[in-house]
């Protein structure tokens, strides 16, 4: 330790020069100097005590000063700038009072209260230059773990995106494909009187049905393994084909399509033509579920640079639902489709006690 080997150094010193005061005085200084190197092993748990303990200590006890300027350099690692500042006049003091008590007789007082005074101050500024790099250190570790939390967060998050935009496409592609076969397969069990022909038409359906709806599941994992711009979702152009299945199916769909966006005209980006393809979808398969067989008109109207609106409204239902109540998932996802692209989902029942459900996007120019 650099303290002790200067306490060495002051104790030969002052054994090989004529001592200007008494033997019991020198040994006094190097007992308090072997207890101030003793008391530095509590430097760290106890700066400022330790630092004020040995400072008042060097006033008469030369051998202690080196201990005591140790301990001003952990207080300034570990204390505030204002204990720090304490401390140091308080050792200042203490030294300089001995300086003036015995002074040294081969250096001009000057000259040494210059030395104390910079020796002091280089002290406190490597105290305070190793305090602040190591809050550097604590502050960049901080940092670190805090980026490290958010990442996990942000793809905590993605995952359970991932999920739902999952789930969404799966309740949306098989739901509207089941419920096709649904209204088939019940043909074929009320109607067992039916022709040969018809029930092999009807069968014919199903068959195919089911065949569309594994092709669509297919597709959907298509486009969630693929590259981004590859296997591209259905659109708004895609809305006819969902109508003609509709209409195959006994369900009659009136389209008034003002806006164009599924006949060729002004085409919705990406995300907005698959997001009113998919409130169409789900709206058809409302319909079969809960009103079979009432007339549903789809009206779309809108211009680019403004927004489009999209409205699915059916006639009251003629006879009890085929499936009573519902989770209410497809809605839900259509408002989370609505939400991630800025847009409004409204819907509820109407004054002549059918549903309507309708929709509006941005339309970017």
């Amino acid at each position: 330790m650099p303290a002790a080997a200067v306490m060495v150094i002051t104790v030969v010193d002052q054994a090989n020069e004529p001592a200007p005061v008494s033997a019991w005085v020198l040994y006094a200084d190097w007992v308090t100097g072997a207890l101030g190197l003793l008391a530095l092993w509590w430097r760290r748990r106890y700066p400022v005590v330790v630092g004020i303990a040995l400072a008042v200590a060097s006033s008469f006890s030369e051998t202690t000063a080196a201990a005591a300027i140790v301990a001003l350099f952990t207080v300034a690692v570990h204390r505030p700038a204002r204990v720090t500042a304490a401390v140091c006049a308080i050792s200042l003091a203490a030294l300089s009072g001995y300086q003036l008590r015995w002074p040294e007789a081969a250096v001009p007082p000057l000259t040494v209260f210059v030395i104390i005074g910079l020796g002091h101050l280089a002290t406190v500024a490597a105290g305070l230059s190793v305090r602040s790099r190591r809050a550097l250190v604590a502050s960049l570790r901080e940092r670190v773990a805090a980026a490290e939390v958010e990442a996990q967060l942000r793809a905590e998050h993605a995952e359970r995106e991932a999920r739902e935009s999952l789930a969404r496409e799966m309740h949306d592609v098989l739901g509207h494909r089941l419920s096709l076969l649904s209204v088939h397969a019940g043909a074929l069990t009320y109607h067992r009187g039916a022709s040969a022909q018809d029930r092999a038409r009807a069968g014919e359906v199903v068959r195919e049905s089911a065949h569309r709806a594994l092709q669509d599941l297919r597709e959907v994992i298509g486009v969630l393994r693929a590259p981004v711009g590859e296997l591209p979702p259905p659109g708004a152009e895609d809305v006819p084909e969902l109508i003609d299945e509709a209409r195959r199916a006994g369900t009659p769909v009136e389209l008034r399509d003002e806006a164009g966006v599924t006949t060729g005209g002004p085409s919705l980006p990406g995300t907005q033509g698959h997001t009113l393809y998919r409130l169409v979808q789900e709206a058809l398969t409302n319909v079969r579920k809960h009103a079979a067989g009432a007339l549903v008109v789809i009206r779309i109207t809108g211009r680019p640079g403004d927004h489009v609106t999209a409205e699915v409204v059916n006639a009251p239902p003629a006879g009890p639902p085929s499936h009573p109540g519902g989770s209410g998932a497809g809605l839900r996802g259509l408002r989370e489709r609505a939400r991630l692209v800025t847009g409004q989902l409204d819907h509820g029942p109407t004054d002549s006690g059918g549903w309507r459900v309708r929709l509006r996007l941005p339309w970017p120019s």
